[in-house]
């Protein structure tokens, strides 16, 4: 099977040490820790690449993209993207900056609009989708940032109470242990009392990856969340995001 994300500026993919490929490439490694090996001479008139699946836990598409153009401010970005990502899998998004990897992200959680291919996530056509759609949508992602953006005025407990609250919740008891329930699988089971402040950068980004899960997502959008980090720590993060993909969610990571 072969997909291709084909950049505007008609730049060539070519084969280079540690499959990386310039400018923006895709890695896939649908079981945790097993390299999926990408033949030479892939090249296209502009980039493309071959994903080799398999071993997938589900073969349920989350993500299906055909032909898509992605723009912002009406200058193309992105041209002729197509790409399906299955339930379980995990796939790296690999380029330089301004190749266009949050550009994808963020039309993958409606912030761009889908105007020129198709795009369905989670069951929701992006070029057809209502505005009052797109919260629904968003509750099925879950979505990580380099810089974790986190509440500094409050708790990590108060921190995610927020985003229960904003997203529907109103049951006291379910939001507690919601809570504790995400703590624990990143770890800071007994440092929702802290501010963020009062953390580690590898800590806000458990926070951030905690808050991800708040609603049990059938996507993780995760855009560069090891940037900030020191090597150490970006490996503890990436132990964490493989161990999601193993529970079945899809995990689609940019970063350089």
């Amino acid at each position: 099977m072969f997909q291709s994300i084909n950049t505007s500026t008609g730049v060539s993919a070519r084969a280079i040490p540690r499959l990386f490929f310039s400018p923006l490439c895709i890695r896939l490694w649908s079981i945790p820790g097993i390299r999926q090996q990408f033949p030479p001479g892939i090249a296209r008139e502009s980039l493309s690449l071959q994903l080799q699946k398999h071993g997938l836990m589900n073969p349920e598409s989350i993500i299906q993209l055909s032909d898509l153009s992605i723009y912002q401010r009406n200058i193309l970005v992105l041209s002729q993207v197509n790409l399906s990502i299955a339930s379980g899998e995990f796939v790296y998004l690999i380029g330089k900056t301004g190749t266009g990897k949050s550009s994808l992200l963020k039309t993958l959680y409606a912030e761009l609009q889908v105007t020129e291919g198709e795009a369905t996530v989670a069951g929701y056509n992006l070029k057809t989708i209502k505005r009052r759609e797109v919260p629904f949508l968003r509750r099925k992602l879950g979505i990580v940032f380099q810089d974790f953006q986190l509440l500094s005025d409050r708790s990590v407990t108060d921190n995610l109470l927020f985003v229960l609250r904003a997203t529907g919740w109103d049951d006291k008891v379910a939001m507690e242990e919601r809570i504790k329930d995400v703590l624990d699988k990143v770890g800071l089971g007994t440092k929702g009392f802290k501010m963020p402040h009062q953390l580690s950068g590898g800590e806000q980004q458990r926070v951030s990856i905690a808050r991800a899960l708040l609603n049990d997502p059938e996507l993780i959008l995760a855009d560069e969340p090891t940037g900030n980090l020191d090597p150490e720590t970006s490996e503890g993060i990436m132990a964490l995001l493989f161990d999601i993909s193993r529970s079945g969610r899809a995990v689609l990571m940019a970063m350089h």
